[in-house]
């Protein structure tokens, strides 16, 4: 039986940045249940670094990410324009005051200003607009090899296809056995299985955080000559519309709950998504060119879990990083890492706000039972 300090359970963005991160002074191993390692949400998505997204933690987390991002070369430059249609120019408003604390470039445009910086929208269709202009595009390949990279020169093993079968603690220890039967142990477990979070903490006993995973469609058009930045993305999540390599990806933005699986994109949300888009915008979208769908993982809060199991020794929470996982990833394996070590959040993401409770498996109202979960 082969030893480990910890056992991290997913291969995607999640389990690779704080394996890598916990590798500085642990022996890792990382167990993913698919061949290729980041298969699901990470290898699906379309990442950007937008310091305007999210609630106050993810906010924290994303702007003390940007350091490494920018150091490792991750991003490449991309200003966002939230927009809001006639009637919801208030939206606009408070988003502009709730992120220009953190984020002191956003600009606020009107009908005519907004045109003028993306000539796409439709005159007369978008009463306001919030341009972020140091919003950037994340290679998320890179930053994923990055990390496995870093993960490997560490010393980090990685097994994949070694789905989590059982397992037990005895003397102080998770006795874990995968898939090809073969068994391992380790202190700590932690659990960054991204959709299948909650279906592997029932393996280690611990009580589920009430995950849902939410489907995401996204689908590629032919771009106009001379289309570029900046991004366009309806405040009320309609629609976005994002340069891609000469053509444009979009989404419906949609968010339809579905049982952890390898999610297929719908077709209804799409024809909605164009619907929308042409109406705001002179796309005058007809065809399309390739569409898949990947699964976003929220708790109620739309706050990441992350922290020790209160009730489960050695078993510690690392999912619910929704749409801001590749986003917040430095910063936040960064402070998981650090509370898996039962020392206090970085300095750094302190500094903007964060504190532990804020991402406790056991903080007040994250176990609201689905029904009662807007959708």
């Amino acid at each position: 039986m082969q030893s480990y300090d910890v056992i991290v359970i997913g291969g995607g963005m999640a389990g690779v940045s704080i394996a890598a991160e916990l590798a500085a002074d642990r022996r890792i191993l990382l167990v993913d249940m698919e061949a290729t390692l980041a298969y699901h949400t990470t290898g699906r998505s379309a990442a950007m670094f937008l310091e305007s997204y999210g609630g106050p933690a993810i906010r924290a987390l994303t702007t003390a990410s940007r350091t490494y991002l920018v150091r490792e070369g991750m991003l490449t430059p991309l200003p966002m324009l939230h927009t809001a249609r006639v009637g919801r120019g208030a939206a606009i408003e408070q988003l502009y005051r709730d992120v220009r604390v953190l984020v002191p470039e956003v600009e606020l445009l009107d009908a005519e200003q907004v045109v003028a910086r993306q000539p796409l929208l439709r005159p007369g269709a978008t009463e306001l607009a919030l341009l972020e202009p140091g919003a950037m595009e994340i290679d998320v390949h890179a930053l994923h090899q990055a990390y496995l990279r870093s993960l490997r020169a560490k010393g980090g093993e990685v097994a994949t296809s070694a789905r989590v079968r059982a397992a037990h603690r005895r003397d102080g220890l998770w006795h874990v056995t995968l898939s090809d039967d073969r068994e391992v142990r380790s202190g700590h477990v932690v659990d960054a299985a991204g959709a299948w979070a909650d279906a592997v903490a029932r393996v280690f006993d611990a009580a589920p955080v009430g995950l849902r995973a939410l489907r995401r469609t996204a689908f590629m058009v032919d771009a106009p000559r001379g289309f570029g930045a900046p991004m366009i993305a309806d405040i009320d999540d309609a629609f976005y519309v994002k340069p891609d390599a000469g053509r444009l990806l979009c989404s419906p933005a949609d968010e339809t709950p579905q049982e952890p699986t390898d999610a297929r994109p719908d077709e209804v949300e799409i024809a909605r998504a164009i619907d929308v888009i042409n109406e705001v915008t002179t796309l005058n979208v007809r065809h399309v060119r390739a569409s898949w769908a990947g699964l976003r993982n929220f708790v109620a809060d739309r706050t990441p879990v992350v922290g020790a199991d209160p009730a489960v020794e050695g078993f510690f929470w690392y999912a619910a990083q929704g749409g801001y996982g590749i986003q917040t990833a430095p910063a936040l394996a960064r402070t998981g890492a650090a509370l898996l070590r039962a020392e206090p959040v970085p300095t750094d993401v302190a500094e903007r706000g964060l504190i532990a409770a804020q991402l406790a498996p056991d903080r007040p109202g994250l176990r609201v039972p689905p029904e009662n979960v807007a959708q």
